[in-house]
């Protein structure tokens, strides 16, 4: 096999691990490893049709990590500047105190700047609840989306 087809393989399994571990671009590695095999193959492998529709679903993982839990504090009622705020402070923790800090970032901020604005602790409890329940969908559906990926690009190139 190709050297090319081994770093595009490492590059996608990393993607699949990465969508669950932190400071991993899971979403990002999975194309990059689409990418670097296409041009290796000047282009023609895979095809057109299966090119387009891998890096499509990797696009659409890398929307989902970096959207994911601010579109999720949005749907359980908290503010837009709340939604960004959160997404942010979650970001930065998480380089402080590791996964963790994602969590306590993103439930702690929406709780407190929904309990500031509204001084309902009970909605602003459910409020951070259902932020961090979709920081943890987030996971999820980047987790599904890049190991489809990587099933994908066996199917049409390894086998």
């Amino acid at each position: 096999m190709d050297v090319f087809l081994w770093v595009a393989l490492a590059l996608l399994v990393l993607g699949v691990v990465g969508s669950v571990l932190p400071l991993l671009p899971g979403a990002l590695l999975s194309v990059v490893g689409v990418v670097v095999y296409w041009v290796s193959t000047g282009f023609s492998e895979p095809g057109p049709i299966a090119f387009v529709g891998l890096t499509l679903v990797g696009l659409v993982a890398l929307v989902t990590d970096y959207a994911g839990g601010m579109v999720a504090a949005r749907f359980g009622g908290a503010s837009t500047r709340t939604s960004i705020v959160a997404g942010v402070v979650g970001f930065l923790l998480m380089f402080l105190i590791g996964p963790l800090g994602i969590f306590v970032g993103v439930a702690g901020t929406v709780f407190a700047l929904e309990y500031v604005d509204h001084q309902d602790a009970e909605e602003s409890g459910r409020r951070a609840l259902v932020a961090t329940v979709g920081v943890l969908a987030t996971a999820a559906v980047q987790a599904l989306l890049t190991f489809s990926m990587l099933v994908g690009f066996v199917l049409t190139v390894v086998l």
